[in-house]
C-alpha cells in the first residue's frame, strides 16, 4: 500500500481547512467573551478548544492526504491569532503584565520582518518547525490555565505556578524557534543568490 501524499495542493475545500476556519472565527469569540460580558469560565472553554484543536488541522490533512498551501497558511495564522487576541485582552484585564507581551510581541515583530525580507527575495514562508509548533503549545496551554486562575479564585494560587511555568517555558521556546526560522530564511536566500550567480545570464 502506498504512503499518505503529504504534497501540499491547491485545494481549498478540505476537511483540515474547515478545522482551521473554525479555529479562526474562535478568536473574534474569545476576544467578545473577554471583553465585553466577561464571562471568563466560558472564555476558557474557547480558548482551551482552540488551543488543544492546534494540532488536530495538521494530523487531519496529513491522515487524509488533504495538505494544502492555503492550509499551510491558516494553521500559523490560526495560532498567532490567538495569541495576540490572548496578549490583547490579557493585557487590557491586567492578566498579564505588560513585559511578557512586549516579549512576545517583539518576537512576533521579528518574524514579521523575516518574513519581508522573504518575499522580497521571491521566497514563502519557512517551513514550520517542531520548535515552533511545541513552543506555541505550550504557550496555548498556558492561557487558559492563567484565565482559569483568574477566574477561579479558589485555585489561583496552583494555575498561577502552572500557568506561569507553562508560560515562560513556552516564551524562551518561542524566541528560540524565531532564531532558527531567521537561520532557515537566511540560509534559503543565500542559496537562492548562489544558484542564481551561477545560472548563465
Amino acid at each position: 500500500m502506498s504512503a499518505t501524499p503529504t504534497v501540499a495542493t491547491d485545494r481549498v475545500l478540505t476537511l483540515p481547512n474547515l478545522i482551521s476556519f473554525l479555529r479562526l472565527l474562535g478568536v473574534p469569540v474569545f476576544m467578545w467573551l473577554m471583553i465585553g460580558p466577561q464571562h471568563d469560565l466560558a472564555a476558557v472553554i474557547v480558548l482551551a478548544v482552540g488551543g488543544s484543536s492546534d494540532w488536530v488541522d495538521g494530523w487531519v490533512a496529513r491522515k487524509l492526504g488533504q495538505v494544502s498551501r492555503l492550509g499551510e497558511l491558516l494553521d500559523p495564522a490560526a495560532d498567532r491569532l490567538y495569541i495576540l487576541a490572548v496578549l490583547v485582552t490579557f493585557t487590557y484585564r491586567e492578566i498579564v503584565p505588560w513585559e511578557f507581551t512586549t516579549a512576545l510581541v517583539a518576537r512576533e515583530l521579528m518574524m514579521l520582518v523575516c518574513l519581508a525580507v522573504l518575499r522580497r527575495n521571491g521566497f514563502g514562508p519557512p517551513q514550520v518547525h517542531y520548535l515552533g509548533k511545541t513552543a506555541t503549545f505550550i504557550l496555548l496551554a498556558a492561557f487558559p490555565v492563567l484565565l482559569l486562575g483568574h477566574a477561579v479564585p479558589a485555585i489561583a494560587t496552583g494555575a498561577a505556578a502552572v500557568g506561569w511555568g507553562l508560560a515562560w517555558w513556552g516564551i524562551v521556546l518561542y524566541w528560540l524557534a524565531g532564531f532558527l526560522y531567521v537561520g532557515q530564511a537566511a540560509r534559503v536566500i543565500r542559496a537562492g543568490r548562489e544558484q542564481a550567480t551561477r545560472e548563465p545570464a
